[in-house]
């Protein structure tokens, strides 16, 4: 039988692997823009740009790589990926023009859509299938420890040093998640003997099964992406910039404790029991935030936004890959990461668009409208199949051999 414990040693190396690629891409992005203004003279939009193309070549990277996971194997493709997200990470020192940075950061962008995908995959597959939820829940939170490390410490070598010493830090953390990756020890199976190389078609660039979740993970990333790229400007209008630099601090603090305890009820009891509550939190924290006075009606809403989305994410994640058949995880895992990617990278232009007519506070009941609106979403494309899907699987459980 597969064996259930949960934290082995391969697990570990690519939760590792996971919080090198997340950190680096935090770091990066709080200090990029304020580099290719102070270095290259850049306007606001083209410092933008510079920004959102990396998401831009992160969905590509996904799109195409998600056939190659199986069909290449799951470690090979992780360490090319990460072998090409280190040598990006040091293309930076190359930029010598605002047109050089965004290519740098196009590419770079590319290699974490390689990189993490198959990183995602292959801890899917490492994961014992009767903790698949629970896994999932602990393998996210390297995303999450990165978003609440990788921040401060961009800020604070740009405090403290230059970009220079960003670039190379981002270089060395780049490198031992290369180290990590070589010392993992994936399964790969048979599975993937017999498939063909890359295929341009719809039914080999996606997973058609992981596309309903896929929609409703689209929804859902639109509620955070406005917190995401708005909070500090809000903060701002509201004078609460004290308790806005806390809210992230609070929102992982609130995800790292929750994530496992909504990982083991999501396998115990079906994705039910977890995204419904977690969409209500979602929208009670986005209606606090569009009534928020106080500091601390900010944290309380970081806290709420925490147990919504913090576990909405990762309990989307596994349906994902719980829906598909384990030689098609790595098309499952690259749709899902292109819809949560689409959300959180052209979400912002779109809800900017929407502040500057309704502004901030009607943008957030909007939001929780749409929070309160993706239930109903979720039952129809996933959520009344779940009985059915629980049953399939114990049936398949209780005939595998021993």
């Amino acid at each position: 039988m597969q064996p259930t414990k949960l934290w082995t040693r391969d697990f570990v190396i690519v939760f590792a692997v996971n919080f090198f690629l997340a950190l680096v891409f935090y770091m990066l992005i709080v200090v990029i823009g304020a580099h290719a203004m102070q270095e290259y003279g850049s306007s606001l939009s083209q410092a933008g740009l510079v920004a959102g193309i990396f998401v831009i070549g992160t969905l590509l990277g996904r799109l195409i790589i998600g056939q190659f996971v199986d069909a290449l194997g799951r470690k090979k493709t992780m360490v090319i990926g990460m072998i090409a997200f280190t040598i990006a990470s040091g293309l930076y020192f190359l930029s010598d023009s605002i047109a050089t940075l965004i290519a740098v950061r196009f590419v770079h962008g590319l290699a974490l859509g390689v990189s993490s995908t198959a990183a995602g995959t292959a801890v899917a597959h490492i994961i014992p299938r009767d903790r698949r939820a629970e896994g999932i829940s602990y393998y996210s939170l390297s995303t999450t420890l990165s978003a609440a490390i990788g921040p401060f410490l961009g800020v604070w070598l740009l405090q403290h040093t230059n970009f220079n010493w960003i670039f190379a830090a981002c270089v060395a953390v780049a490198t031992l998640g290369l180290l990590a990756a070589m010392w993992a020890q994936v399964p790969e199976g048979a599975s993937h003997a017999g498939l063909r190389g890359f295929q341009f078609s719809l039914a080999n660039l996606v997973e058609a099964r992981a596309i309903p979740i896929s929609v409703v993970t689209f929804l859902y990333g639109l509620c955070y992406a406005s917190v995401l790229a708005f909070i500090n400007g809000y903060a701002v209008e509201l004078n609460l910039v004290t308790a806005a630099s806390f809210f992230f601090i609070v929102y992982s603090a609130v995800v790292l404790l929750s994530r496992p305890l909504t990982g083991r009820l999501l396998d115990r009891k079906g994705s039910n029991t977890v995204v419904f509550p977690s969409c209500l939190f979602l929208a009670l924290g986005l209606v606090v935030l569009a009534n928020v006075q106080t500091g601390m009606g900010l944290l309380v809403a970081a806290v709420l936004i925490g147990i919504g989305f913090g576990n909405l994410q990762s309990a989307l994640y596994a349906v994902a890959v719980k829906v598909v058949a384990p030689q098609r995880m790595g098309l499952a895992t690259s749709t899902f990461y292109i819809s949560m990617d689409a959300s959180l990278g052209f979400g912002p232009y779109l809800l900017g668009l929407a502040i500057s007519e309704i502004g901030y506070r009607s943008l957030y009941g909007s939001m929780a409208a749409l929070a309160v609106l993706g239930m109903p979403v979720f039952y129809v494309l996933h959520g009344r199949h779940v009985a059915r899907l629980r049953a399939r699987d114990a049936l398949a459980a209780s005939a595998k051999p021993e």
